[in-house]
């Protein structure tokens, strides 16, 4: 079993003061054995604070981070599973279900996370999942002011993963979860 924290679109300070409380309370170090991160950091204390819940951190670059060294894209693969991530701003139209499929199939991957909606989707697709945690502050973004803080935990176990998402709705935390299993025609190539 290896745990995947995927969160992104703080916006710390810009937006957001802090990660939620109640969310900050779960994230403990030794917990997570990775963290993929949508991006829009935006300040390098965030980057540092992630680094102390987790030293396998990955990030892609959004259009508000302030480091420029972050990829565009990155892929990884964890156990059975490969991984892209991207923040999302660069798929036109914003979130658009063909768009994405079509980047899962550029970078050929299992799974995609993407972000800069702010909005938590996951579904299956194409024999794979996309996932998009949501802005794990809460934080608006062009297209809305009403945004639920949400991030994503996944358990990789085998060729099974299990999506648990986190939500902070009217103040309580609510979760919910998806299973997804890989068959051998989604497999990647060793």
């Amino acid at each position: 079993m290896v745990l995947v924290l995927a969160l992104g679109d703080l916006h710390i300070p810009h937006r957001a003061a802090d990660l939620p409380a109640k969310f900050k309370s779960m994230l403990v170090p030794g917990k997570i054995q990775h963290i993929i991160c949508t991006g829009n950091l935006c300040i390098k204390e965030v980057h540092d604070y992630l680094k102390t819940l987790c030293p396998d951190l990955h990030i892609t670059r959004g259009e508000y981070d302030e480091e420029t060294k972050y990829p565009e894209t990155k892929t990884l693969t964890i156990g059975q599973f490969k991984l892209g991530l991207c923040h999302g701003h660069q798929v036109i139209p914003w979130g658009d279900l063909d768009s994405l499929a079509m980047l899962q199939r550029q970078l050929d991957v299992d799974i995609l996370v993407t972000g800069h909606t702010h909005q938590f989707t996951a579904y299956k697709h194409e024999g794979g999942v996309v996932i998009n945690p949501g802005s794990a502050t809460g934080a608006y973004s062009s297209m809305t002011y009403d945004v639920n803080p949400s991030f994503v935990l996944m358990d990789i176990d085998g060729l099974r993963v299990v999506v648990y998402v986190y939500e902070l709705i009217d103040g309580e935390v609510k979760v919910d979860k998806i299973d997804f299993k890989k068959t051998s025609t989604t497999q990647s190539a060793p």
